[in-house]
C-alpha cells in the first residue's frame, strides 16, 4: 500500500493518454445554456446505456428521438468531447499546467521502477492505493455514484505476460461458476452463470478469470451480498476505458439506483500505462525478468469505496413495521457489539461493565444501560450492530449471559468467559450463530 500525491503535471497525463482521451460526450442547450452527457439523455430516453457512442452518433440519437433540453425544452446543440480532468495552475503565476489526478492508478506506474527496486525486484508485484480521485463530471447524480470528489481503492498487479498464468493456481478455480453479463447481454437485467473454464475457452487470459474468481469470493462471502443480486458485465470495445484491452464491470444490483450498477472493475490495462510514461520520460521501464528485460503488464482492481458502501446500505437496510436493521458485514459494521445489563440494579451494571472493559480491547464495543432492553436492541439494530450481550440475574447464578443476532433476533446462552472467543468466530464467518449455544425465548 503507498500513498502518491493528488496533483499530476501534465506531461504525465499525457503519456497516459488521459490529456486526449479522458472525456465524455457535452450537450448544450441553445436557450439556456445548460450542459448535459449526451448518452445520459439518451438513456433517459431508451432506458438502455449509451456508452460509447460516437459525438455523431449522439448527435444523430438526439435528432431520431426528439430529445430536447430537460430544463427549457429548448433545443440541443452539437455534442463534443469534454474533457473530465480538474487543471490546476502551478507556480506563483499558474503558468505550468498540472491536474488534480483522474484516477489512483497513475501514482502506482509513476513510481513502479523504485518500488520493483525496493521490494527486491520481482514480480508479480502489486502495489495498492486507497485516496480521492476528481472528475470534473458533466452531470453529476444519484447520491454517491457519480461525483466530482471520489474515493477509490485500485490494485495495479505488475506482471511477465509470458510467465503469470503458470504462477497462478489457476486450477483451484476452474469449476467455479461466475456471474456474467456478456457485452451483449448486459442490457438486461439479468446475469448467466459460466464456468471460468469456459469463459478461458472463450478468450479471456486465465490469469483474469482467476481474479475475477477471487472477486467474486470477496464480494459472496466477506460482503454478503446475495448471489443473485452480483454480476461481471463485459465492455465492448466501444465502451471500455481506452487503456483497457480487457474490461468486465463488477456491478450490484441496487433498489435504490434501479438495477445493476457498477462498483468496481477488473481491468487489463496491458502495457499501455508504463510504455507511455516510458516514451514520455525517455527512460526505460523495462526490467529484468531471468534473461529478459520485460516491460510489465498490469492487470488493475478497482474499487469505488463510495460506491460500494452505498450498495451494501441498499442492500442491507431493512424497514419492518417499526423495526428498522440495517445488515451491514459483520466485518464491517461500526459497533461489533452492545453490552448491557437487563435491568440498572442488583449488580447487574457493574458485572455488564466489567465485560465491557474485558471487550473492549479487541472490538469495537458500546455499552448502555438506558431505557428497556428492547429499545437498546433496537438502537443497535437501526446503526447495523450484529451482536448483543446481556447480563441478567441467571449471569450472577453461573456466568452465563444471553447473547443476541442483529439478523433473526435470535438469542442464545453462552459461557461469559468465552464470549470474546465466540464474537471473533461470527465476524470472520467461521462459526454460524444457530451452532453456537442453547437457544432463550425473546424478552
Amino acid at each position: 500500500l503507498i500513498d502518491t500525491t493528488t496533483i499530476l503535471p501534465e506531461v504525465s497525463l499525457k503519456a497516459s493518454g488521459h490529456v486526449d482521451h479522458f472525456t465524455d460526450i457535452l450537450v448544450t442547450c441553445t436557450k439556456c445554456k445548460e450542459s448535459f452527457r449526451g448518452d445520459h439523455l439518451i438513456e433517459a430516453v431508451t432506458h438502455e446505456e449509451a456508452e460509447g457512442l460516437t459525438t455523431a452518433e449522439v448527435d444523430a440519437k438526439i435528432v431520431e428521438l426528439k430529445i430536447r433540453c430537460p430544463k427549457c425544452k429548448g433545443e440541443l446543440g452539437p455534442s463534443r468531447p469534454f474533457n473530465m480532468m480538474f487543471p490546476v495552475g502551478v507556480g506563483p503565476l499558474g503558468k505550468d499546467r498540472a491536474y488534480l489526478r483522474p484516477e489512483t492508478a497513475q501514482g502506482a506506474f509513476l513510481n513502479f521502477k523504485r518500488e520493483f527496486e525496493a521490494l527486491r525486484r520481482r514480480l508479480p508485484l502489486g502495489l495498492a492505493i486507497v485516496g480521492r480521485a476528481y472528475r470534473n463530471e458533466i452531470s453529476p447524480r444519484q447520491g454517491v455514484y457519480r461525483m466530482r470528489e471520489l474515493l477509490q481503492a485500485a490494485l495495479q498487479i505488475f506482471f511477465d505476460p509470458a510467465t503469470f498464468g503458470a504462477q497462478l493456481p489457476i486450477d483451484s478455480v476452474r469449476d467455479e461458476r461466475l456471474r456474467v453479463a456478456m457485452a451483449g447481454e448486459k442490457h438486461e437485467p439479468i446475469a448467466t452463470d459460466r464456468t471460468t473454464s469456459d469463459l478461458i475457452r472463450g478468450g479471456i487470459p486465465g490469469f483474469y478469470v482467476y481474479h475475477m474468481a477471487l472477486v467474486q469470493r470477496f464480494y459472496l462471502d466477506r460482503l454478503r451480498v446475495p448471489r443473485e443480486r452480483f454480476r461481471f458485465a463485459e465492455l465492448d470495445e466501444r465502451e471500455r476505458a481506452f487503456y483497457n484491452k480487457v474490461h468486465f464491470d463488477i456491478q450490484v444490483r441496487q433498489d435504490s439506483l434501479g438495477g445493476f450498477r457498477e462498483v468496481g472493475g477488473v481491468h487489463y490495462r496491458t502495457d499501455h500505462d508504463l510504455s507511455g510514461h516510458a516514451k514520455a520520460s525517455g527512460k526505460d521501464l523495462s526490467v529484468p525478468v531471468a534473461d529478459r528485460k520485460v516491460v510489465p503488464h498490469v492487470l488493475e482492481l478497482s474499487f469505488g469505496v463510495d460506491r460500494n458502501v452505498w450498495a451494501l446500505l441498499d442492500l442491507g437496510y431493512e424497514l419492518a413495521g417499526e423495526r428498522a436493521v440495517l445488515h451491514l458485514p459483520p466485518a464491517l459494521a461500526p459497533v461489533d457489539v452492545g453490552v448491557f445489563p437487563l435491568l440498572s440494579k442488583a449488580g447487574l451494571p457493574e458485572r455488564s461493565e466489567a465485560l465491557y472493559r474485558d471487550l473492549r480491547p479487541g472490538f469495537d464495543a458500546f455499552y448502555d444501560e438506558t431505557g428497556s432492553i428492547g429499545k437498546r436492541y433496537a438502537r443497535m439494530d437501526e446503526i447495523g450492530t450484529p451482536f448483543c450481550v446481556t447480563v441478567d440475574h441467571t449471569t450472577l447464578e453461573d456466568g452465563t449471559v444471553t447473547l443476541r443476532d442483529r439478523d433473526t433476533s435470535g438469542q442464545v446462552r453462552v459461557p461469559g468467559t468465552s464470549v470474546a472467543a465466540i464474537l471473533h468466530d461470527l465476524i470472520d464467518a467461521r462459526r454460524d450463530f444457530r451452532s453456537i449455544g442453547s437457544a432463550v425465548a425473546r424478552p
